[in-house]
């Protein structure tokens, strides 16, 4: 069966309608996504060029903020049609992806996708506020298809990192460090982090920094501790260090199109199946320490416990 996918949405510094669609579809125009400001996408989609298309998905429908701006994604990728609004897709598609990553307008976005019962990937992160979670929280608890998560979930550096984990010992401590903003950015490392961990328990968190130069302690029920810092004015990087009682590991994590790729084949999974590769919980905890270290800011390096309540 051949899934038709729409691709809604563009913020600034954010290129994955034009890169998911390219990785789906099998094509790109250099010159569109470098005219766009994307000259880094336009060269790692020219290195895996035999590796684009996916054979039973196509993204048909494109929508953006900016009928321009979707008609460039339309014919760089070979997107059949640019939809005047949003919800015109519901009866022309099988699935959704949500692309932005400005939290904010999430719920917006994803109301009539939700409501209609269409499979919808939002962009990471998925909420930036506890209200914003928890009516996602609810979609799914209702039966509503929705799968949310950053792409670090599925980079092959911290997949084959994972299985010299045991080689350590008892795990202590673990390091990360990334470019950019933590709203934005720290769910990368957070989402590495996790994944690498089996997903812990998250019950305290603390921001220790500033809004240029995050540092936020997450330690977890198991009695591990993480320090996770975003850096501003750095060179672009996403790193890890995990530190056990008898060895330590550094990950460098650099691949950005396989990740996407195995990410986009993931949702497509949930699309055929029903079943998320991902269980909620998961989300929902990473998305948690997110807030809380927003939180933590505004009232001045306060601990913030988890769960968080309404």
């Amino acid at each position: 069966m051949m899934i038709k996918l729409g691709i809604i949405g563009m913020s600034p510094g954010n290129a994955h309608p034009y890169s998911w669609s390219s990785i789906i579809n099998g094509q790109f125009d250099a010159g569109e996504i470098i005219k766009a400001g994307y000259p880094a996408v336009a060269d790692y989609l020219q290195v895996n060029q035999d590796t684009l298309g996916i054979p039973h998905a196509r993204v048909a429908r494109v929508w953006t903020q900016d009928e321009l701006l979707s008609r460039s994604i339309a014919r760089s990728a070979g997107i059949d049609r640019v939809v005047e609004n949003m919800e015109d897709m519901v009866s022309e598609v099988d699935a959704v992806i949500l692309a932005r990553d400005d939290p904010h307008q999430h719920v917006q976005m994803a109301h009539p996708f939700i409501e209609a019962g269409i499979p919808l990937f939002v962009d990471k992160p998925l909420a930036a506020t506890i209200e914003d979670l928890k009516w996602f929280r609810q979609a799914v608890q209702a039966g509503k298809k929705l799968m949310s998560c950053s792409s670090m979930r599925y980079a092959a550096e911290c997949r084959t990192a994972k299985t010299e984990l045991p080689g350590l010992g008892n795990i202590s401590f673990v390091s990360a460090v990334g470019k950019k903003d933590w709203l934005k950015y720290g769910v990368h490392m957070l989402e590495a982090l996790f994944f690498l961990l089996d997903d812990p328990r998250p019950v305290r968190v603390k921001h220790i920094g500033t809004a240029e130069k995050a540092s936020v302690q997450v330690r977890f029920e198991s009695g591990i501790h993480a320090m996770v810092h975003l850096i501003d004015d750095i060179s672009p990087t996403f790193q890890l260090h995990v530190y056990g009682k008898q060895h330590w590991k550094f990950i460098d994590i650099r691949n950005s199109y396989a990740m996407f790729r195995q990410n986009i084949q993931s949702f497509l999974q949930f699309v055929e199946t029903g079943v998320s590769p991902i269980e909620f919980y998961k989300t929902d905890q990473i998305i948690q320490v997110v807030i809380a270290g927003i939180l933590s800011y505004e009232n001045g390096g306060q601990e913030i416990q988890l769960p968080l309540t309404i």
